[in-house]
C-alpha cells in the first residue's frame, strides 16, 4: 500500500515531469498550503483595499473564506456553507495572485494530473484526503493505516522558540531559492526582502507593491528596475513613479545585489552538484553575518543548508540517472 506521502510526492514529481502541460513557463512554483493560505489572506486584504480602502482583514474572516474555497475547489459539498461576503472577487484575486506570480496551486496540479490521466488510480488522492492534507487535519499516513498527528504532550516555552527560529530558518533558506528560480514569486520576496535586516519593513514592501501594480510588472522586477535606474543614471534620473521608493534605496541595494550574486553563481557554475552547494553556502553566510556562534538561529540554518544540500543532489543524480537511459536531451540542470 503507498504511504500518503508518497502520493502528494508522485503528484509533485508528476508536474515537474510534466510542467509544459501545466503552464507556459518553465519556472513555475508549486503552491502548498501554507503559500495558498497567505495568497488567500493577501487577496481578501486587496479587494478590501479596493472596496473599502483598508488593507487588512481578520483572521476569522480568512479562516471561513478558505475552508469554503477548498470544498468549492475540490469539489465537495458546500451546500450549508454560507458563501463569504465578495467571495467571487477575493477568488478571482486568488487566482490572479497565483497566476501573476507564476504558481499554481496544489489542487489544481492535482485535478490537471487527473484530467490527463498523468497518474495510475492506485495513486490518486481523494478530494476528502487532499482537504485534510492542506487544512493539517491530517499529516502522515503510514503503511499501516494508521494517521500521524500532532502530539498532545505539553512543549515548553524554549521548545516553541527553537521550533519558530527553525522555521523561519527553512523558510529564509528556501524563499532565497524559490525567488532564485521564479523572479515572480511575491510571497518568497516577502519573506526575504527584511531578512537579514535592511530596513525593509511593511512600508517599504507596501510601497514596492504599489508602485509594481501601477507598473503591472513583479515586485522583483519592479525593485530590479529602480536599482538599476539609480545605478545607471543616479537619484535624480529615477521619475516621479519611483518617488515612494527612494527612502528605500539602500536596502533595496542590497537586496538585489544580493540576488544578482545568486544569479552570478548559476550562471558561471556548469556543474548544477557545485552550484547548488555554492548557492546554499553563499545564503548561509548571508543570514548568518554578523550573529554569534551560540545564535539558535544560525544552528537552524546550518541544519537547513545542510538537509536541502543534501535533498538537491538526490534529485540531480535522479535527474541524471532519467537522462541517461533517455534521448530527450533535456538539461540535468533544469
Amino acid at each position: 500500500m503507498i504511504t500518503f506521502q508518497q502520493e502528494i510526492l508522485n503528484l509533485v514529481k508528476c508536474f515537474r515531469r510534466q510542467w509544459p502541460l501545466f503552464s507556459n513557463s518553465e519556472r513555475t512554483t508549486v503552491c502548498g498550503a501554507d503559500c495558498m493560505l497567505m495568497a488567500l489572506q493577501l487577496s481578501m486584504a486587496e479587494v478590501n483595499k479596493q472596496l473599502h480602502g483598508d488593507f487588512t482583514v481578520s483572521l476569522s474572516d480568512v479562516l471561513e473564506t478558505w475552508n469554503y474555497l477548498l470544498h468549492e475547489k475540490l469539489g465537495l459539498s458546500y451546500e450549508n456553507m454560507k458563501e463569504t461576503e465578495n467571495y467571487a472577487d477575493v477568488k478571482k484575486a486568488y487566482d490572479a495572485f497565483l497566476a501573476r506570480s507564476n504558481m499554481l496551486d496544489l489542487i489544481d496540479i492535482c485535478q490537471k494530473c487527473y484530467s490527463l490521466g498523468l497518474l495510475p488510480e492506485d495513486e490518486r488522492i481523494a478530494p476528502v484526503q487532499l482537504l485534510e492534507f492542506i487544512s493539517g487535519i491530517t499529516n502522515v499516513q503510514e503503511n499501516t493505516g494508521s494517521v500521524l498527528s500532532t502530539p498532545s504532550t505539553h512543549v515548553n516555552r524554549q521548545g516553541q522558540e527553537l521550533m519558530k527560529v527553525s522555521m523561519l530558518a527553512k523558510k529564509s533558506v528556501c524563499s532565497y531559492l524559490s525567488l532564485l528560480v521564479n523572479s515572480k514569486d511575491d510571497l518568497a520576496l516577502a519573506h526575504v526582502l527584511n531578512v537579514p535586516d535592511r530596513g525593509l519593513g511593511r512600508e517599504a514592501f507596501t510601497d514596492l507593491k504599489h508602485v509594481s501594480q501601477k507598473r503591472k510588472m513583479s515586485i522583483f522586477l519592479m525593485a530590479t528596475s529602480f536599482i538599476r535606474t539609480i545605478e545607471l543614471g543616479g537619484r535624480d534620473c529615477a521619475s516621479s513613479l519611483y518617488d515612494p521608493l527612494r527612502a528605500h534605496v539602500k536596502g533595496l541595494s542590497n537586496f538585489i545585489n544580493f540576488i544578482d550574486k545568486l544569479q552570478e553563481i548559476v550562471g558561471e557554475t556548469l556543474n548544477p552538484r557545485i552550484a547548488g552547494g555554492r548557492i546554499l553556502s553563499t545564503v548561509k553566510m548571508h543570514l548568518i553575518k554578523g550573529r554569534s556562534n551560540g545564535d539558535p538561529f544560525c544552528q537552524a540554518v546550518e541544519e537547513v543548508v545542510q538537509d536541502l544540500d543534501l535533498k538537491i543532489k538526490n534529485i540531480i543524480d535522479s535527474q541524471q540517472e532519467i537522462l541517461t537511459a533517455s534521448t530527450t536531451g533535456v538539461s540535468p540542470t533544469r
